[in-house]
């Protein structure tokens, strides 16, 4: 739980970056989400989890969820804390050796964030340009999942690109992004 002091900075660290990023979230306003936030303070505990993670959450504007008030990992690269992490806790489990520190599952049942489908991550590149040099793991379909898979994306040349890989793999530089509506 956070101090009041705590809650004070972050708060302040969220107003700043919410008044840097407008591109993000044009037409809304910072009182009406500080109020929100004000009023949902175990939200706010959330998005702090996701802030020391290396998220750095910030208001998103999505035009597929146009009445919500999303907040969501906008951190140039997939958030330092949270790489290194295979798919979901079926895949941690069939690994047999190195298995890594959890999964991105496990990660956002603690956190209490959801994991960014393909389309939200498409539209999260429609607002700037992320993932560079690094890629997130997304949402998979359970048809894909059945078989051993799990999607991911990445921004390369100038261009979004939605890939596969097994599910129990796991990089350095492929964490997750996630979302918390408020």
């Amino acid at each position: 739980m956070m101090t009041e002091s705590a809650r004070t900075s972050f708060i302040s660290i969220l107003e700043e970056r919410f008044i840097l990023n407008q591109h993000l979230h044009s037409g809304v306003s910072w009182n009406d989400v500080k109020a929100k936030l004000l009023n949902q303070l175990d939200k706010l505990e959330v998005l702090y989890q996701m802030e020391v993670s290396g998220g750095e959450p910030d208001v998103v504007f999505f035009k597929s969820n146009p009445n919500a008030l999303l907040y969501c990992d906008c951190s140039k690269e997939s958030p330092i804390g949270r790489r290194s992490l295979c798919y979901d806790e079926a895949a941690w489990h069939s690994r047999k050796e190195n298995k890594p520190k959890a999964s991105v599952e496990l990660m956002c049942q603690q956190m209490k964030i959801e994991l960014l489908t393909e389309q939200d991550y498409i539209e999260l590149q429609t607002l700037a340009s992320f993932d560079l040099k690094t890629s997130s793991w997304l949402s998979t379909p359970i048809s894909i999942r059945e078989k051993g898979g799990a999607i991911f994306g990445d921004n390369r040349f100038s261009r979004v690109f939605i890939y596969h890989n097994g599910a129990e793999s796991y990089y350095a530089a492929r964490g997750f992004r996630g979302k918390l509506e408020i």
